[in-house]
């Protein structure tokens, strides 16, 4: 499939079913998102700190809420082809908060771009050497940046890559290091560390991935059914979880340690560190290609300009690139992680508004066949902005349970509470800049007390 000419990648616009890909290659690009360092990492520390098999409870609670929500959001997002920010201008947030919403999630990815890449510079330099970390830093995210440009279609042929390589590097690590161990003294094994609680593994699991689960309407807009998100949600996230994350666990109850750089050179030395280092490239061109929508999204309702997406991702990545060379962004992480707890809010709204409230679902609707967007959308959503405040604060500040989960909960009751009070109403009306064809009559907002009944 292609992405447009321009590779603009209808930043701003529905992608067109001429435009959309078959499922496996979409899922093999979820897939990609996984199949990481971190997945291994969170393998490692469940493995270091729980049994085997309860290590296998806690990664199948997570996986099965994390495709709970994946699926949902992605429904939302192939029906009506729209990127994430852009998506939630008619989902609970107006096009202000929208506009928000992709400013968080652009310094958001920007951010982890920069440090990804400077982990794996750190890798080709304990590997390879020659050059110093930051000009390996540079060089990956320049890399990243090239593939990213040119759009999805560009990123799925990265995709056929990486994925397959790591796959069978993981196949090799375990085969070489399990075979030195008795598999069933594995299984029944005491962890190494310190004990954590299903609980506690339940939400590594699920908050390794709840903001990749929040983004997914920026890949599932190129999948052609509903069906087909179901399928590469299923495959993807399963595949993920289970075998990558259970190589972790079966590794770190067999070296006795949760070092993930220990765990993959004691097993696949050269070679297998290398492939660990294209799959964190594979996960981190969907962090440059996040960013570069939310930024356009955000230029679009902030300054009333149109950014071409393949521009945005250059001066994107090479600043993103620099920063993480420079060791710059290392000093944010714990900002970084501030904004993760201010995304699966975004989730819960998106879905109450999107399948139950449906204040606005009726001029998406009207305007889908043709494929444009409709002519206006609210400025400001101040029920959905309250809600996604408050179930954040929940989900910073509330130990119990889940905090990610928590907070999409909150945020899903708290919307659908003010729908059912009359409470969701748009201030102010914003004009839509049309990216698509324009053949369609414009579609205007519903006045507030238009709204049909949740």
């Amino acid at each position: 499939m292609a992405s447009s000419a321009d590779h603009d990648d209808h930043a701003l616009a529905r992608v067109p079913q001429a435009s959309r890909f078959h499922w496996f290659s979409v899922a093999t690009q979820r897939f990609g998102q996984l199949s990481t360092l971190a997945s291994f990492l969170i393998g490692a520390a469940l493995g270091f700190g729980m049994t085997f098999w309860n290590a296998v409870l806690a990664i199948t609670l997570g996986a099965v809420i994390l495709e709970v929500l994946t699926i949902f959001t992605g429904i939302a997002g192939q029906r009506e082809g729209l990127s994430t920010s852009l998506l939630a201008r008619w989902t609970g947030f107006g096009a202000t908060g929208s506009s928000l919403i992709g400013l968080a999630i652009s310094v958001s990815a920007v951010g982890w771009f920069g440090i990804q890449n400077a982990v794996s510079a750190d890798g080709l330099v304990r590997l390879v050497g020659g050059l110093p970390s930051w000009a390996w830093a540079l060089i990956v995210g320049l890399v990243i940046t090239a593939v990213v440009v040119r759009g999805v279609g560009s990123m799925a042929w990265a995709a056929y890559v990486t994925v397959p390589a790591f796959l069978v590097m993981s196949g090799w690590s375990i085969a070489v290091e399990l075979s030195r161990h008795d598999l069933g003294a594995l299984t029944s094994a005491q962890p190494a560390g310190p004990p954590l609680s299903l609980l506690q593994g339940t939400t590594l699991v699920a908050g390794g991935f709840i903001v990749g689960a929040v983004i997914t309407p920026d890949m599932s807009r190129f999948n052609r059914s509903s069906g087909d998100v179901i399928k590469q949600t299923v495959v993807g996230i399963t595949l993920g979880e289970y075998v990558i994350g259970l190589i972790g666990v079966l590794l770190a109850l067999a070296l006795r340690t949760n070092d993930v750089i220990a765990i993959v050179t004691s097993t696949s030395g050269f070679l297998g560190t290398l492939i660990i280092v294209a799959a964190t490239i594979k996960v981190n061109d969907w962090n440059l290609y996040a960013a570069s929508l939310g930024v356009v999204n955000f230029a679009d309702r902030a300054f009333g300009r149109r950014l071409n997406r393949a521009v945005v991702t250059v001066v994107v990545g090479v600043a993103g690139s620099v920063l993480g060379a420079a060791g710059v962004l290392d000093g944010f992480t714990g900002f970084l992680n501030l904004l993760g707890v201010l995304f699966p809010p975004v989730a819960g709204i998106m879905v109450a508004e999107y399948f139950v409230a449906r204040t606005w679902r009726p001029l998406l609707d009207e305007t889908r066949p043709a494929g444009t967007l409709p002519d206006s959308a609210p400025a400001w959503v101040p029920a959905g902005l309250i809600a996604w405040v408050v179930a954040a604060v929940v989900g910073k500040y509330v130990d119990w349970g889940l905090p990610s989960i928590n907070s999409v909960v909150v945020a899903f009751a708290l919307y659908l509470g003010a729908a059912r009070l009359g409470l969701v109403r748009g201030v102010g009306t914003a004009p839509t800049h049309q990216g698509g064809p324009s053949a369609a009559p414009a579609v205007q907002a519903a006045p507030a007390t238009e709204r049909p009944s949740a």
